[in-house]
């Protein structure tokens, strides 16, 4: 007889409920970007939701249905003549471009937000900085040996600018042979080195760079933590865009692609490991989805911003059934690629 408590039970789930959670806030934070803006710019909502699928519980407000549905992966804000044509006068596709720009973009604008808060929350407690900026070197470094120096600040890797130490760790990964071109500043001058040599490690199929030198600490004041919190997130965004330009250039195959399913399992082993682990990725997940919303792909925001620029240089609309057309064949494709990663997703389960 198998004898399981309440407790274990408890135990086994909470992580799972705590990564749920966590994608809900995101997702109701980025549909309250869209919500508030057009509430402030005149558009009537008809609801705003959290979840899919049938209806759990809800209100009716003055003007806007607030519903709490029964499946946590999503939620929407459904405007007066979003996706439709609509008599009202303060429905979503009769009013001013620039005001549709403004609700569509705000969605993207909300995560970001987010994505800094909580860069500033992780930082508080934090009494010295990394920089970019080398300290000292490990004995026999071949990065050393190769070029670099003491005191040298990296300021670009492999021609790609370097805003912090963490998108430096992630020109630091997956890198052929060890080898890379990294330009610094010595002296007050920039000065390129080629093919500096670095030992390497692997991971699940993943090489990594085995950093071979110390950089300097940035002492903790009102400035540098301002500074920092905006420089650690342009890390992420910088992180998120050219991790999808890697994907698309082949660096990285669908192997490290990870949907909802796969997140799920991450988030939920780190919240089992430390609570607080889950801050870095909650943040880094945000600005993820911020990123990709403004992707200007169909059926996303950025697609819709798209049409909306077009109208704004043109001074016309690009016809709705064109339009409807281009969204729903994006959409389809959208889903479908979400379906096969999610299907990895599962499979590595087992």
């Amino acid at each position: 007889m198998i004898d399981i408590t309440i407790s274990e039970i408890w135990g086994a789930v909470w992580p799972y409920l705590a990564a749920i959670s966590l994608f809900l806030i995101l997702i109701i934070i980025h549909e309250f970007g869209h919500f508030i803006a057009a509430k402030l710019l005149g558009v009537k909502v008809n609801e705003f939701a959290v979840g899919f699928g049938p209806r759990l519980f809800g209100f009716q407000g003055k003007e806007t249905k607030y519903s709490f549905n029964l499946v946590p992966l999503g939620g929407y804000c459904a405007m007066e003549g979003e996706d439709e044509n609509s008599d009202d006068s303060r429905a979503f596709c009769n009013k001013a471009a620039w005001r549709r720009f403004l609700i569509v973009i705000m969605g993207a604008v909300f995560n970001l937000i987010l994505g800094l808060i909580i860069v500033a929350i992780i930082l508080a407690p934090q009494k010295m900085f990394g920089s970019t900026t080398i300290a000292e070197f490990s004995e026999n470094a071949l990065s050393h040996q190769s070029g670099l120096m003491a005191d040298d600040k990296i300021v670009e890797i492999d021609g790609r600018r370097i805003f912090g130490i963490y998108d430096m760790n992630y020109a630091f990964t997956n890198v052929e042979d060890g080898s890379l071109d990294i330009t610094v500043l010595r002296d007050g001058k920039k000065v390129e080195l080629e093919n500096v040599k670095f030992e390497t490690d692997e991971m699940e199929g993943i090489s990594y760079i085995k950093w071979d030198f110390k950089v300097y600490g940035i002492k903790k004041t009102v400035g540098n933590y301002i500074k920092q919190t905006f420089s650690t997130t342009a890390s992420y965004c910088v992180i998120i865009w050219r991790s999808l330009l890697d994907l698309l250039s082949g660096k990285y195959g669908i192997s490290a692609i990870s949907g909802p399913v796969g997140m799920t399992v991450t988030i939920a082993d780190a919240a089992r490991q430390n609570f607080m682990d889950l801050l870095p990725m909650m943040a880094l997940i945000t600005v993820n989805l911020g990123i990709f919303n403004l992707l200007p792909l169909p059926a996303l925001d950025g697609g819709r911003l798209v049409f909306i620029l077009f109208e704004m240089i043109f001074r016309r609309k690009v016809p709705e059934k064109y339009e409807n057309i281009i969204h729903t064949v994006g959409f389809m494709v959208l889903i479908g690629i979400m379906l096969l990663v999610t299907f990895k997703d599962i499979i590595g389960l087992f």
